[in-house]
């Protein structure tokens, strides 16, 4: 089984494997996933008191792994480069041109752009208004479907954000990081649910990841893709 606990502002995810054993033990594997092995019979607060306590621990060994997994190398925006958009990776053509714009054909990304110009430039700005359009379409049926909750997002808005993907305010303003348009679909999906989410419960309580699993029964999957994908 799994589940998680909340440790200041982390959320630690970890499996339980029960077993006849007279001890619980915790291991934290190099792809920083987090297992106990418990004995038969023991609750799940129980095993949750002892993850609490050991947390300190097991983020410091998350963050051990963390420091041998592979980053993706800085992008030099030329010719021949794989970028990503909505999940997959598009090859990119760059022109100089008399005008900037992209052309996205399905199959590679094309920058054209103008002497002096920067295509690193030319191509964010075409991910932003992507995104900004794209957003809005996947956020309307999740939007139309909270209203059974009561609540309806002030608006949906893009701000490049250095360490989160979505944030909402008290006010109900929904704020989406546009560097998800390189994500799949789902994970976008995943994020507008989170904030969706907090419009009905600001604070990561145990109702509030109820309401995250009712309406996204495999959140998980998708968190943990987009972590991979765009850490």
């Amino acid at each position: 089984m799994t589940s998680h606990i909340l440790f200041g502002s982390k959320q630690i995810d970890f499996s339980v494997l029960y077993s006849q054993r007279k001890t619980l033990g915790i291991t934290i594997t190099p792809h920083m996933d987090v297992l106990i092995k418990a004995p038969d019979n023991t609750s799940l607060e129980k095993v949750k008191d002892i993850v609490r306590k050991k947390a300190p621990w097991i983020l410091k060994q998350q963050y051990f792994f963390l420091a041998f997994h592979p980053k993706t190398p800085p992008r030099k925006f030329i010719s021949g480069e794989t970028h990503l958009y909505l999940g997959r990776q598009y090859k990119l053509k760059i022109f100089i041109a008399k005008k900037n714009e992209v052309r996205f054909t399905g199959r590679q990304i094309i920058v054209y752009r103008k002497p002096g110009s920067s295509a690193k430039d030319v191509l964010n700005n075409w991910y932003r208004e992507r995104a900004k359009m794209k957003f809005a379409e996947i956020a309307e049926p999740f939007i139309q479907r909270f209203k059974k909750y009561k609540v309806e997002p002030e608006n949906i808005y893009l701000q490049a954000m250095q360490s989160r993907w979505g944030s909402c305010t008290p006010k109900g303003k929904i704020i989406l990081n546009p560097e998800l348009i390189k994500a799949p679909k789902a994970c976008i999906e995943y994020v507008i649910v989170h904030e969706l989410c907090h419009l009905v419960y600001p604070n990561h309580n145990q109702k509030f990841f109820d309401l995250q699993k009712r309406e996204m029964p495999d959140w998980e999957k998708w968190k943990a893709k987009l972590e991979k994908l765009l850490a």
